[in-house]
């Protein structure tokens, strides 16, 4: 076993996390590799049954049962064609505003997260049905592309989201309330992004022209209708799930149980069920999970390899030396946070920095629910924030590519939306009961 100090051995685990990074090889095969590697020469033959634990326990922690649910929901959503047919209810609705377009596709990025909580189907969904119909109306390319993004990250933030359950299991907080927690900030979000774009579209009325009002033409009682009936019943099921969760009625898994059969009722109700439908469905969702769950392993592993050897220890102690005082403290810690979300996946940022950071901020008297909506406010920030910019990738990839739209469209109208994020930031920070007055009501 090599005699190393433990600011050597958290050196030699950044060089070689790096280095494997470089490699291409996949995060979590990465992280596992690190941490058994770096565990084993330092420690011993016990890494082994420390990775033993971590994998027992991952598997058998009752809340991660609502990631497969709720990513069955979000399937089923995207891939039935109501995203769609909701899309075109907003399009109808909106498309008489200067700038409606890509205010609907930030609606549809909202009601998608209330479903989906997946970040890369939000974002590919609306890549697929809302570039073209701005793009072919002469929309701004840099508008439409960054709205698409923007829009599709709001399922870090709005639940149910996949990321708040993983953060929940991580820093041993209730799912529930924190779920709670992100509701008015998640909408507060939404709403300065379409204040934004209805602002810069009045002030350059050239980037996003008004819908030729025969694309339009029918009654308000006609658009109304089809706002209710394809909109509605969506809003209804995700409120329904919530209100469980609020009322204390049922925990998260059992309320995305409630809510991935709801979701496929609703299917058949619209007459778009099939086997096929269904079979794509469950695929994608076993597909997604194991992704989840595997990079979940991985950095689960290396943070309990890094905390077993003392690593944490240097970590903690480099924070707090810093004569920052309790706001710059925080401060600090969201900033580095902000870095390592441009270049490291979520599930790496929350597995290894929440156990860093989490005793800091108590001992600062910060309260944990509200520094859970921070951080993940903070990550919806680096989803969207180049170079590493996950959403902007997966717009690249997803976008149909007779549009012509590169990464620089993205990259070049996103700032004003990471400006919101800042915002939003700013003002949870300033009004903390944003965050913590609809926990503070919840039924136990």
């Amino acid at each position: 076993m090599l005699n190393l100090s433990a600011e050597m051995v958290l050196l030699l685990m950044v060089i070689l996390l790096v280095g494997g990074f470089l490699t291409g090889y996949a995060l979590g095969t990465v992280m596992i590799f690190t941490a058994l590697l770096v565990g084993f020469l330092v420690k011993g033959p016990a890494t082994f049954e420390i990775a033993y634990i971590t994998f027992f326990g991952l598997i058998t922690n009752e809340i991660l049962l609502a990631i497969p649910l709720f990513v069955f929901m979000g399937a089923l959503l995207e891939r039935s064609g109501l995203a769609e047919r909701m899309y075109h209810s907003l399009f109808l609705f909106l498309g008489n505003f200067r700038g409606g377009l890509p205010v609907a596709t930030v609606l549809l990025g909202a009601a998608l997260a209330c479903c989906m909580g997946v970040i890369t189907a939000s974002v590919a969904t609306l890549s697929k049905i809302s570039l073209s119909p701005m793009i072919k109306r002469h929309h701004s390319k840099s508008l439409a592309a960054a709205a698409v993004c923007a829009g599709g990250t709001l399922g870090v933030l709005i639940p149910p989201s996949i990321v708040t359950i993983v953060y929940g299991a991580a820093a041993g907080l209730s799912v529930g309330k924190l779920f709670m927690a992100q509701f008015i900030p998640g909408f507060l979000l939404t709403g300065l992004y379409c204040v934004y774009i209805f602002g810069r579209c009045f002030l350059q009325p050239e980037i996003a022209p008004v819908v030729d009002k025969s694309e339009s033409a029918i009654s308000f009682v006609k658009k109304l209708r089809g706002l209710l009936v394809s909109v509605v019943p969506v809003a209804t099921l995700v409120l329904a799930v919530l209100g469980t969760i609020y009322f204390g009625l049922a925990p998260p898994a059992e309320a995305a149980a409630i809510g991935a059969f709801a979701m496929l009722l609703l299917v058949v109700a619209y007459r778009m069920f099939s086997t096929t439908l269904l079979r794509e469905s469950v695929y994608s969702t076993l597909r997604t999970t194991c992704m989840i769950m595997w990079i979940g392993l991985g950095a689960l592993l290396f943070s309990n390899i890094f905390i077993y050897i003392g690593c944490k220890d240097v970590a903690v102690r480099a924070l707090t030396s810093m004569p920052l005082g309790s706001w710059g403290t925080f401060v600090l810690i969201m900033f580095i946070l902000f870095v390592l979300g441009m270049f490291l996946d979520w599930l790496g940022i929350i597995f290894i920095m929440v156990p860093i950071y989490m005793p800091i901020t108590n001992a600062l008297g910060f309260d944990p629910i509200w520094v859970g909506v921070m951080v993940i406010l903070n990550l919806q920030m680096a989803y969207l924030s180049p170079p590493f910019a996950p959403a902007i990738f997966v717009l690249r990839s997803a976008a149909p590519s007779e549009l012509g739209i590169t990464a620089m469209d993205a990259i070049r109208g996103i700032y004003p939306f990471i400006a919101c994020v800042v915002i939003a930031l700013g003002l949870c920070a300033l009004f903390p009961q944003l965050a913590l007055w609809l926990p503070g009501t919840m039924m136990d």
